[in-house]
């Protein structure tokens, strides 16, 4: 085939000579030769830091470590992973680095097993040398090492026995930590490694006597060793809690994966003292026959699930207190579940149940009833039975009707019938206090049987609270608000059968939510569930979206996401009349992930055979001329502009004499080159005409779609010049850029001016809460707004000025890290080893705030410490010198800002005397058994509430007067308000001996599992104290007794 020559290719007939093709030499390869070999330790390579195998490149072990002798031993934190060695070199002092050897060279002895005992203090050493492996290194309290064999062969009995072969590895040492650390009294936690199974199976086949004494197991159900582990349960008698859970793996898109568990084996029935079983997040699609033959189970979770019923012997299980199996796909309920005389608990939300059984109301002790997000037209009025019924969810159904009898259920606080479609409430339960009627179409008539759009004011109408996450849609079609502003029309006819939409909004993550060059990101990811189903007609969405007030000559578009995908919808946008706020409308015919974009202005076009023009509607004079013959088929062309003032260029080359076209963008959605060459026409740079045009400066510019080369081919291609234009032809389509200078080669200075285009210039805040300083608020700002925005915290907040200005590209990773004796003070998902991650995008709020701690004891001095911040992701390691100095690496560093923390006062439980004024009368909430809860534990709790004060008092009991009378007196302090709500709920309650019980039942409801498990502690460690009581004063048998008696009611 014949070469094609520069001209031809970019279709021209003529020019100013010929430019000569340069053979680029290909790029070195990095990280050296092919025979390098590879180190262990430091150096290049797979294996250039402790805990990395040289073998495959896989970390060993995600904790820091210290040099000791000549080996490197893991810290504390992470003792049961395995850590090569630096073999000992020669002509060195004790005390310096060993010389490294290449991995290939060096091979330890594999004749017999070596062990070596470190004589540290406290947590001891031991090392292992394995056959056909290097120096690994074990760390271990005292005690474990002292039991540990000496003779060789003993040695070498215990690591076969574990699974030590001829490779050391991860699991390998992973099942000998198992022995020391994993099996914690009888509870074995398994859930929180990857390979939770393959060490519970070593474990069994190395200790089998230890774990059929196991009480609590946990195990990950996304384990693919999971079915040769269900094998063993039947052994484990001794059973009171299993936790087979899935959603431990999340996909691309950072949904939760279901487990792969779909059955248990029949034995597992026999574990007679099993009471708690946790099956949530899994594929079970039937339940268990087993199940019901555990005559102990009191707790059964089988929640998010594929289960479409339960067993007709379901009632047998007559201990069961709670059963929970939300968001499965329940169609109906055996009549057997009346048999549950124990059960307190029921949530069968989220499932697809269009009627309940009369039997339900035989379930007397039942306290909570959920049933909300389902299809129910009605309900029995046997529920008014449950005597004991405090709380009764049936939002989100379609009830068209609900029995009077439910108002005069004693203990009833909380009747839930929000967004169903009731038209009429008996008297007795729409003047109740306790009754959720919002989103029903109360008052109104039936509509009528049209189907048209003209009879959407008499649709439905459903108004969701922040915590709910579905609603259910029929064929008469409905209209639907989420608490987030987001609205949906869905027209009669839209769903031939009725439907259950789920919803959530989720932060961008740039793995998957790829921003094209000069797009800007207005709201957060919406997705919505069920994907790929088609409705009958198009069902139409609003978005809102953070208005680019500063952003000119753009266009917002909804972008979908399809699966593989991202492409724009057809978007009209549109302002609230009260609110002001800035709405995108679109429709669609399918559910997927949606968001909304500022994109540069698009103009589109389909350009047949006949030849067409298409210009821009931001710049008319910037046109494109298809000849007729252009194209055989017709084929679909975009062109967008993004116009360049002369201030930017001379401000960002800093050359005066730069002047530069818009930057035109052209695209198809055809791989073919046109046969006609197409002539396109662009402005000239300002100040330049074609009267006092020098030809010699003015050069064409092409650019590749990711603006990263940029070749002049002025030389390839007839320019033509009219006063205020150039005119020129090509055959494919690029980035296409005009500029005027003096300057030769303009192919960098282009690349520069184009990446400082997409670049926003920023400042870093760090502020402190001015009541406390523990709480830092941490944000990335646009220079243009931070003056604003500091103005907006300054009544809550002091620090430090905003650092220095610095440039972020939209959609770009940085992280945060508290250096010098400051540290986080809670765990955190987007919080890797003390640094906290960021995405940066110009028009949402990059701002978290967190606690922070200090290591060093406060009561002496202030902690005058840093936070720094890093440009990319969080790095997964950091070498040893860098880290001594800060928290990442110094190429990547941005800024650094000042953080104080002040002396420590007294604190609450320090000073019970008074606080703020208030004065505590001595309380003892409990009883002697179960422990108190005094007026310093009360304190302790206040400081850990915050804003969730009116939620936890409502669910303690107290009334909306009350919470309204406490935030009225103490108006404009936060501390006092929930020192005065905790405070009156302990004095009303003072006599109550279960108070104690009811406060961790309010704190979980309130979402705050946190205060819970720190009331659960301390009410433990009263129990601890008072049976060592009784020990002391002789009175344990008669306790055990007691106990026994308890046990056998």
């Amino acid at each position: 085939m014949a070469a094609i020559s520069s001209r031809q290719k970019w279709g021209a007939t003529g020019g100013r000579g010929r430019q000569r093709l340069r053979r680029e030499r290909p790029c070195p390869r990095e990280g050296g030769g092919k025979g390098r070999p590879a180190y262990l330790g430091g150096g290049g390579g797979a294996g250039d830091r402790p805990g990395t195998c040289a073998r495959d490149g896989n970390p060993a072990a995600k904790g820091k470590g210290r040099c000791l002798g000549n080996a490197f031993f893991p810290s504390p934190l992470n003792n049961a992973r395995c850590h090569w060695a630096r073999p000992a070199g020669r002509g060195q002092a004790n005390g310096e680095p060993r010389a490294l050897l290449p991995l290939p060279h060096y091979r330890p002895p594999r004749s017999r097993w070596r062990m070596r005992r470190a004589g540290l203090s406290e947590p001891s050493f031991l090392l292992l040398l394995v056959p056909a492996a290097s120096w690994c290194c074990w760390c271990l309290p005292a005690w474990q090492v002292r039991a540990c064999p000496d003779p060789v062969d003993k040695t070498q009995k215990m690591a076969e026995l574990l699974g030590l072969g001829d490779e050391c590895g991860e699991g390998a040492l992973g099942a000998l930590a198992l022995a020391g650390s994993c099996l914690a009294d009888n509870r074995l936690n398994l859930d929180v490694y990857l390979d939770g199974c393959r060490r519970f199976l070593q474990l069994f086949e190395g200790r089998r006597g230890d774990v059929v004494q196991v009480e609590f197991l946990r195990l990950s159900s996304n384990d693919h060793l999971l079915g040769a582990t269900l094998g063993i349960l039947p052994h484990l008698k001794h059973l009171k809690s299993l936790v087979l859970k899935g959603g431990h793996a999340r996909d691309e898109f950072g949904s939760y994966q279901q487990g792969s568990l779909t059955s248990l084996p029949p034995d597992v029935g026999n574990l007679r003292c099993l009471t708690h079983l946790d099956l949530s997040f899994n594929s079970l699609s039937t339940l268990p026959s087993c199940i019901c033959h555990l005559p102990s189970l009191r707790v059964l979770l089988v929640s998010h699930n594929s289960l479409v019923a339960l067993p007709e012997d379901f009632g047998s299980l007559s201990k069961l207190t709670f059963f929970s199996a939300m968001k499965n796909q329940l169609k109906d309920l055996p009549q057997s579940i009346g048999e549950l005389v124990a059960l307190q608990d029921l949530d069968l939300s989220e499932n697809a149940l269009e009627f309940l059984p009369k039997e339900v109301g035989n379930l007397h002790n039942c306290t909570e009833l959920d049933l909300s997000g389902n299809c129910l037209s009605s309900i029995p009025d046997s529920l008014a039975n449950l005597k004991s019924l405090r709380r009764l969810h049936l939002h989100s159904n379609l009830l068209v009707t609900v029995p009077a009898s439910l108002a005069s259920l004693p203990n009833l606080s909380r009747l839930d019938l929000q967004n169903n479609c009731l038209r009429a409430v008996p008297p007795e339960i729409q003047t109740s206090p306790f009754v959720r009627l919002r989103g029903n179409p109360l008052g109104e008539t039936e509509p009528s049987l049209q189907a048209d759009e003209s009879s959407a004011k008499g649709l439905r109408r459903l108004f969701l609270a922040s915590g709910e996450d579905s609603f259910t849609v029929t064929s008469e079609g409905c209209k639907v608000v989420l608490a987030c502003g987001i609205h949906f029309y869905f027209p009669p006819g839209a769903a031939s059968d009725p439907l259950r939409i789920y919803f959530r909004t989720l932060a961008p993550d740039p793995q998957w939510v790829k921003l094209r060059h000069h797009d800007v990101l207005l709201s957060r990811v919406l997705e919505l569930q069920p994907h790929g189903v088609k409705f009958q007609q198009e069902v139409q969405i609003w978005m809102p979206y953070t208005s680019p007030q500063t952003l000119h000559q753009r266009e917002v578009v909804v972008r979908t996401f399809s699966g593989q995908s991202w492409s724009d919808l057809r978007t009209k946008v549109e302002q609230k009349r009260k609110s002001k706020k800035h709405v995108a409308h679109c429709s669609v015919l399918h559910f997927s992930w949606f968001l909304v974009v500022s994109r540069l202005v698009q103009n589109e076009c389909k350009v047949p055979a006949e030849g067409t023009l298409l210009f821009s509607s931001v710049d008319p004079s910037i046109k494109v001329t298809f000849p007729p013959g252009v194209t055989e088929e017709t084929r679909s062309v975009k062109l967008q502009v993004l116009p360049v003032s002369a201030e930017e260029i001379e401000e960002i080359t800093a050359d005066a004499g730069c002047r530069a076209s818009p930057l035109l963008c052209l695209s198809q959605d055809s791989l073919v080159d046109f046969l006609r060459p197409v002539r396109i026409q662009l402005p000239l740079p300002p100040g330049v005409t074609g009267l006092s045009l020098d030809r010699s400066r003015l050069h064409l510019l092409h650019g590749d779609l990711e603006g990263q080369t940029w070749d002049d081919i002025t030389s390839q291609v007839v320019l033509e010049f009219t006063h205020l234009y150039a005119v020129f032809e090509v055959t494919h389509f690029s980035w296409y850029w005009l500029w005027y200078t003096t300057k030769t080669y303009i192919g960098g200075i282009a690349k520069k001016v184009y990446e400082r285009l997409r670049m926003y210039q920023v400042n870093f805040i760090a502020l402190q809460r001015k009541k406390d300083p523990e709480q830092v608020l941490l944000q990335c700002v646009p220079k243009h707004k931070v003056d604003p925005v500091l103005k907006k915290l300054q009544d809550r907040y002091r620090g430090p000025e905003p650092s220095d200005m610095v440039e972020m590209f939209e959609g770009e990773q940085f992280f945060a890290a508290f250096e010098r004796g400051i540290s986080i003070d809670m765990d955190r998902p987007d919080c890797v080893d003390g640094r906290l991650s960021f995405i940066f995008y110009s028009h949402l709020k990059n701002m978290k705030e967190i606690y922070v701690t200090s290591p060093v004891d406060r009561k002496g001095q202030a902690v005058k410490g840093q936070v720094s911040f890093y440009r990319g992701a969080v790095p997964e390691s950091i070498p040893e010198d860098a880290s001594r100095r800060r928290k990442g690496p110094d190429s990547l560093w941005l800024a650094t800002l000042p953080i104080k923390l002040p002396r420590l006062k007294p604190r609450w439980g320090e000073n019970p005397g008074r606080l703020n004024g208030f004065s505590f009368p001595p309380l003892n909430l409990g009883n002697a058994e179960t422990g108190y809860l005094t007026q310093a534990n009360l304190l302790s709790i206040a400081r850990r509430v915050g804003a969730d004060w009116q939620t936890i008092g409502l669910n303690l009991g107290l009334t909306y007067q009350q919470i309204e009378r406490i935030g009225y007196n103490n108006r404009e302090d936060l501390d006092k308000q929930i020192l005065d709500m905790l405070f009156s709920w302990a004095q009303q309650n003072s006599e109550d001996p279960d108070c104690v019980s009811k406060l961790i039942t309010a704190m979980k409801e309130s979402g705050r599992q946190d205060i819970a498990d720190e009331v659960e502690t301390i009410i433990e460690l009263g129990h601890q104290k008072y049976r060592e009581s009784i020990r002391r004063v002789g009175l344990e048998q008669e306790s055990s007794t007691e106990d026994s008696a308890i046990a056998m009611m």
